[in-house]
């Protein structure tokens, strides 16, 4: 293998540049055309690249700040909408319990009303029952009564009176109270 310096002392014998020979117009232009180029790039290109940069980054903090506001607000929303929802359920549990009271005490007016009706049903029953039972009383003593006065006209063969029918229906009802009691 050979070296690279072996090869330069071999490569200038043949009038050949060499390459590692220090040229200071080569290198000076070279010095120049950068900095020149990098006079340009700052004051033409750069600005440009840094504002376009600066925009981007304005442009993403804007977005990132706008996401922000909208995640606050739809906190802020949620919260709401989390109190109206919380005030909801609070009003359907008390319209449902003002309901279920309307309820128990429009009942309870309607089993008071019945028990009323049916207290009054059964106090006139009892009342058409007892004036039935009386009238019926009534026409089976006038029924006795005049099945005895007619007895009694065969049996004694002469016409009971007037009086003595009265006579023996006052005796007749009188008997039939004290074998009642």
């Amino acid at each position: 293998m050979t070296d690279a310096l072996t090869l330069v002392p071999a490569t200038l014998a043949e009038g050949a540049v060499n390459p590692l020979a220090f040229k200071l117009l080569s290198y000076g232009t070279a010095i120049v055309v950068t900095l020149g180029l990098f006079t340009l790039l700052a004051t033409l290109v750069w600005p440009k690249i840094i504002a376009g940069l600066d925009e981007r980054y304005a442009k993403i903090k804007g977005e990132i700040d706008a996401a922000e506001r909208a995640r606050h607000e739809a906190e802020s929303a949620q919260r709401k909408f989390e109190e109206k929802l919380r005030q909801a359920q609070e009003e359907a549990t008390r319209t449902i319990a003002e309901a279920q009271a309307t309820a128990r005490r429009v009942a309870d007016e309607l089993r008071a009303r019945n028990d009323a009706e049916l207290a009054d049903m059964k106090a006139r029953a009892l009342a058409d029952i007892a004036s039935a039972r009386e009238a019926a009383v009534k026409e089976l003593n006038d029924h006795a009564v005049a099945l005895a006065a007619t007895m009694a006209s065969k049996i004694l063969r002469r016409e009971v009176s007037a009086g003595d029918q009265s006579r023996l229906v006052s005796e007749s009802l009188a008997e039939l109270s004290r074998a009642r009691n």
